[in-house]
């Protein structure tokens, strides 16, 4: 019986291994795609160490908006040492590396933001900035460690890929000016994207990575008030009260602008109930100034349906004229409208798909919220290319890592650099050779 069983074991082996080998004769096409993302987290590995390093020293060495002269030169030296095309003559420091592929295809671009803040914020990291009062406090130090870890690991794979990688490094993302100028200044009608890709290190935890199709973030308006008399400053402050009180919408009891919620399981923006849909409130931080016998009111407020932003002005107007102001009011308008990131639907589909057959179900975690407050200029590239733009989790709360963009002791577990170019070296490869 022994022996039988034994027997019986082997024949069972014998033929599961001739099955498996059948199903990968069957099927070698899905064989060597799993073979090339695993590639992909091989070369990630190895070369994680020298894109910690890499990112260290950006963030000892931040520059501001329009005047990122050391990270151009260092990306540039870095994506030359790849054997790719540099062009540096594009808007600013702003630098494009062009991976040409082994055979022709689509072309796809990855965007990366390169500037930093002008702060002074508590740094808690032992490779602090070395310069006064500019830190990459909000995560564009880590943005080109990936940008550059997805070069590298593509560049590995050249033979393979179909088709063109277009990697924009690009300036003054802070002043909202660098991707707009980059699109003014023709980049796009020159390359010709099919698809553009980006993110954003954020307070999530970190190797989170979470997307939703539209809106990523609220719609941001600055109002601007102006009056022919100078209000006091107990008046001024109860008008703006009373504007803010009457435009204000939310869910019940909710504070939407306690962005620190954004990672909790109950409100935040995983969950489906989150308090981060469907508001509308005016920043409590207003200012008011006075020019040739004139005063002016402004604010920010922020939005999350597009559909209302037209009734905004309108209800504004007649709280102003409800509240006595009726022959005070000479004007108003929205003096600041930047566009808000907008996630091609059907590409945010697509990738969501692609990288949870790469990397098992649930790789993406879903967005059911808009972010207030943040917003980002990759808006310009999506309004002339279909689009995603990612959070990427930066957050170990475990070691005390709180990666809350723009907020003092911002810091970021570096395994997100792992992360990032791991699954979106995979994402890029995916949709190359998925013409």
């Amino acid at each position: 019986m022994k022996k039988l069983a034994l027997s019986l074991m082997c024949l069972v082996t014998t033929i599961a291994s001739a099955q498996k080998l059948k199903n990968k004769t069957a099927n070698p096409k899905q064989t060597k795609e799993h073979l090339v993302h695993e590639s992909i987290e091989l070369e990630t590995d190895r070369i994680f160490k020298k894109l910690v390093a890499i990112r260290r020293d950006f963030h000892e060495n931040p520059e501001l908006a329009g005047h990122e002269v050391r990270s151009q030169k260092i990306i540039k030296q870095y994506l030359l040492d790849l054997g790719l095309e540099v062009e540096t003559d594009v808007y600013g420091h702003g630098v494009v590396g062009i991976l040409k592929g082994g055979k022709k295809g689509k072309k796809i671009a990855w965007r990366s933001d390169m500037d930093a803040l002008p702060n002074d914020f508590p740094d808690a990291v032992a490779f602090k900035s070395k310069i006064k009062g500019i830190q990459h406090g909000c995560g564009h130090d880590v943005h080109m460690a990936i940008a550059l870890g997805i070069a590298d690991v593509l560049a590995k794979n050249k033979e393979s890929i179909k088709g063109t990688v277009y990697f924009i490094f690009q300036p003054e993302e802070e002043t909202f000016v660098g991707a707009k100028s980059m699109v003014d200044s023709g980049l796009l009608s020159k390359i010709n994207p099919d698809e553009i890709y980006g993110l954003h290190v954020s307070a999530l935890p970190v190797g989170q990575i979470m997307v939703k199709p539209n809106e990523m973030f609220a719609y941001q308006k600055r109002i601007r008030i102006q009056l022919k008399n100078e209000l006091s400053k107990d008046d001024a402050k109860g008008l703006m009260e009373k504007i803010s009180s009457s435009l204000f919408r939310a869910t019940t009891g909710s504070k939407p602008w306690e962005i620190q919620n954004m990672v909790d399981p109950k409100i935040g923006l995983m969950n489906p109930n989150t308090i981060f849909k469907n508001y509308l409130f005016v920043d409590e931080h207003f200012s008011t100034r006075s020019k040739n016998n004139q005063f002016f009111l402004e604010a920010y407020l922020y939005e999350t349906d597009q559909s209302h932003l037209t009734e905004i002005i309108p209800r504004v107007k007649k709280i102003i004229e409800d509240n006595g102001y009726k022959d005070q009011l000479l004007s108003l308008s929205f003096i600041q409208e930047n566009p808000t990131v907008i996630n091609d639907e059907k590409l945010t589909g697509v990738a969501i798909k692609a990288l949870d057959n790469i990397y098992g179900k649930n790789a993406v975690t879903p967005d059911y919220g808009q972010v207030p407050f943040f917003n980002d200029d990759f808006a310009y590239f999506q309004q002339k290319t279909p689009g995603v733009y990612f959070l990427l989790g930066g957050s170990n709360f475990e070691k005390g890592i709180i990666a809350m963009n723009h907020a003092p002791n911002f810091q970021v577990d570096e395994e997100s650099i792992r992360t990032g170019v791991k699954c979106f070296s995979s994402l890029i490869m995916e949709r190359l050779n998925k013409n």
